[in-house]
């Protein structure tokens, strides 16, 4: 779940079955979207993997686990956005932290998802990627100021390009219908909305399969922080110190596994 922090811009959602296989996304915004969409497919063991801060006891500044991803990411351009409750979107309790107590989901990382259990965790795609696809620097598929149409396409072809190498084989990409129509609408956009109007679903799908990776490769992951002060789990970070620049060349990856 790619969740926006409040109601009004888009959530991404993705769901994978127990082999990886990429089942369904989508794109909504409302809590009872959310609902509704995970009410179709939560049942029986389940992770989620949620891209919103779920746990913000903090006041002010940022959360220990965010110091973490910038000490550790921050030369690849992944650093984290604080979080704290001086923002009112998670004052008195986060988006995320609501919809896992409405949806019965664990948010504790010490909890190890087994049958009949379901579990969340705070996840983060940009380090993520560093240490997945890998990455010299972070894909600038974001729209932000100063990108242009033909600067995003691009990046959207990295972005797609390096989760068909690295993830593909476990989401069954090649064989699923809505992959193939976000690839077209990433190829053809003529507008930069086009592109913004797929990529919170996008992240979703690669948010699954960290959830997946949670559930099924969990040696490869690491929890930032913990869970009474706020946390992020993200694969293994790389060790690698390397200059800013392009994407990396895609390498050989370990099928449905990290570095």
């Amino acid at each position: 779940m790619d969740l926006a922090w409040g109601q009004r811009n888009r959530t991404g959602l993705a769901v994978l079955d127990h082999a990886g296989r990429l089942l369904e996304s989508a794109s909504v915004r409302t809590d009872d979207e959310i609902v509704a969409f995970v009410d179709r497919h939560g049942t029986g063991t389940a992770v989620a993997g949620v891209d919103a801060p779920l746990v913000v006891p903090n006041e002010t500044g940022r959360r220990p686990c965010e110091a973490l991803v910038g000490q550790l990411f921050a030369r690849f351009g992944a650093g984290a956005y604080p979080a704290n409750r001086g923002n009112p979107l998670f004052s008195p309790q986060p988006r995320g932290a609501r919809l896992a107590t409405e949806m019965g989901w664990d948010m504790d990382p010490s909890t190890r998802p087994a049958t009949g259990r379901q579990v969340c965790i705070e996840v983060y795609p940009h380090p993520a990627m560093v240490s997945l696809f890998p990455l010299d620097y972070v894909i600038p598929y974001k729209r932000k100021q100063g990108r242009d149409l033909p600067a995003l396409k691009e990046a959207f072809g990295w972005l797609l390009d390096h989760l068909e190498g690295t993830c593909g084989e476990v989401l069954a990409l090649a064989g699923s219908p809505r992959w193939s129509v976000l690839r077209s609408i990433a190829a053809g956009a003529a507008r930069k909305s086009e592109l913004g109007a797929i990529e919170d679903e996008v992240d979703a799908i690669f948010c699954a399969y960290l959830a997946w990776l949670w559930g099924t490769h969990r040696e490869q992951m690491v929890v930032l922080g913990d869970y009474a002060t706020g946390y992020i789990v993200t694969p293994t970070p790389p060790s690698r110190t390397v200059p800013h620049g392009r994407p990396a060349r895609r390498q050989t990856p370990l099928r449905g596994a990290g570095r």
